[in-house]
């Protein structure tokens, strides 16, 4: 989680939203990435989505079984369904997300008996630190 903050807080530096995400296999970061949504004018440039890309690329292969996704904040809808379609084993997520979250706060995208995966989930972990991030980057845009 301590290398998601700190892309996170590159992304931060960048203007862009400070969240960051890595992917690992196995103890071994394979795939990272934070926010480019402002600077790529891009939709799906979510952290989440940039270390799917890295560690799909890294294996050569769409699925991602057997690793991790540590993100700094709750997966969206579509970072979550990214998740699943990836069949990622467990994603750690910091902040929770009462508006957009889709691990639990909104909605249940990633334990969804209904799709044929779902992802172990483990949140709160550097809760404090990532929301402390958020609050900080929406002080400074108002």
């Amino acid at each position: 989680m301590n290398e998601a903050l700190s892309l996170a807080r590159d992304a931060l530096a960048a203007g862009e939203v400070p969240i960051g995400a890595v992917v690992v296999m196995d103890g071994e970061v394979i795939g990272r990435g934070h926010n480019t949504v402002i600077r790529d004018n891009d939709p799906t440039g979510h952290a989440e989505i940039k270390a799917l890309r890295m560690a799909a690329e890294r294996l050569g292969n769409y699925r991602l079984p057997g690793c991790d996704l540590y993100v700094t904040l709750e997966p969206c809808a579509m970072c979550a369904g990214a998740l699943v379609n990836a069949r990622i084993k467990t994603v750690v997520f910091g902040a929770s997300d009462p508006k957009a979250g889709a691990a639990g706060s909104l909605f249940q995208v990633l334990k969804n008996p209904l799709l044929n995966h779902q992802c172990a989930i483990l949140g709160g972990i550097g809760a404090e630190d990532s929301a402390q991030l958020l609050r900080d980057f929406f002080k400074m845009r108002r």
